[in-house]
């Protein structure tokens, strides 16, 4: 795989950090994810093909097991707020002057610096200061967050995932690493550049929720079947809104594409209501008239689209389909971790320990000073 022999460190956390890990496990990364004793690792949802380290950091002991770690390690991903890792006294100065070809990554919410750099904060709170959320709603309605998908997936773990990756290139070059400062208010921003872009365009100019995009129009929406599924419905151009006439049985003289948008809508909203969501799909599935089902979670695994490409594959942890690693490249495909199980905290600590030159006594005393925890101390404490 692409990033096969590459070595990284995770300080565990929730969200973007943990998909961060899981995109460079899925390409064939070793991710080692730092636990807390005692932290709940159950939440981490993208934790499979990972192994666990699980540490003390406010003991002496602790930040050398990670000083130690990053000196044989090509890449550190870190979500805590600016000044955590320095007062472990394990900030980028500190272990680049150790390893200076390690790749430091700060996964933050504001960055590094910055008036709000210090607060706490949360995916709606990062879409609000990029700009971004004030387009996301209906008309007349206040803004809604697209769920935590735009700012702790794409602006945080997509893009430091992508920070890490240029950096690996440079350094092919300079044989130096660096450190990047991932912020999500920023990395969502720069997603939607091309929605700060084009404001300027005609499809733009409305209050929210009057535009072409933002269900302004009855050509980019979606509608209600007759079994209370739903259609999504993106017929742009003329060429294709001529085929959804086609397949909704309208007159194109009595409804037009660029005049009367409520009216039309409620004309399309009667129409679909006539069938049931897999009887538009045999009529739409036969025209390029740019109409496809809304699909739930457990629906879109079966597909005929996706399931024909095995773009879903089986979680190891409960059977369930699960998204598989994209993009797909033809020499160094990815494979998804999800087939493995996610680790235990402390599964890994031994083996960590001993690759690190820690002996049996050595990791007993660790253990006994409540430095490390492992899952066989664990296991053990349970009988």
């Amino acid at each position: 795989m692409a990033l096969k022999g590459i070595k990284v460190i995770e300080f565990g956390g929730l969200a973007p950090g943990p998909f961060c890990g899981m995109v460079l496990a899925d390409f064939g990364a070793a991710v080692t994810r730092i636990d807390r004793i005692g932290s709940n690792v159950e939440m981490d949802c993208v934790g499979n093909g990972k192994t666990s380290l699980a540490l003390n950091l406010k003991t002496k002991e602790g930040v050398n097991i990670i000083k130690k770690l990053s000196k044989k390690s090509d890449v550190l991903i870190e979500p805590f707020r600016p000044g955590v890792m320095e007062g472990l006294g394990l900030g980028p100065n500190e272990l680049l002057k150790e390893n200076p070809r390690l790749i430091y990554a700060r996964l933050t919410g504001y960055g590094d610096k910055g008036v709000y750099s210090p607060r706490a904060g949360h995916d709606i709170n990062y879409l609000a200061l990029s700009g971004l959320l004030s387009l996301f709603g209906r008309a007349a309605e206040k803004p809604i967050a697209p769920l935590n998908l735009a700012a702790d997936f794409g602006g945080g773990g997509l893009m430091c995932a992508f920070g890490i990756l240029l950096a690996l290139l440079q350094r092919h070059s300079s044989n130096v690493g660096q450190v990047i400062d991932c912020n999500m208010v920023e990395g969502s921003s720069y997603l939607g550049s091309w929605l700060y872009r084009s404001q300027h365009l005609p499809i733009w100019g409305e209050p929210r929720g009057h535009n072409v995009l933002d269900t302004g129009r009855h050509f980019y929406e979606t509608y209600e079947t007759k079994d209370g599924k739903f259609m999504a419905v993106g017929a742009l151009e003329p060429q294709f809104y001529a085929q959804l006439l086609k397949g909704l049985g309208l007159n194109p003289d009595e409804i037009s594409q660029f005049d009367n948008y409520e009216e039309s809508k409620k004309v399309f909203t009667k129409r679909f209501l006539e069938k049931t969501q897999d009887e538009w799909c045999k009529i739409f599935d036969k025209r390029d008239a740019c109409v496809t089902p809304v699909l739930s979670l457990e629906e879109a695994p079966l597909h005929p689209h996706n399931a024909e490409r095995n773009a879903f594959v089986v979680s190891h942890e409960n059977g369930q389909l699960v998204p598989g690693p994209a993009p797909r490249l033809s020499a160094t495909p990815g494979m998804s971790q999800a087939v493995t199980p996610a680790p235990k905290r402390g599964q890994h600590t031994v083996s960590v320990l001993q690759d690190l030159g820690y002996t049996a006594s050595d990791i007993a005393k660790l253990e006994n000073m409540n430095v490390i925890e492992t899952y066989r101390e664990m296991q053990a404490s349970k009988l």
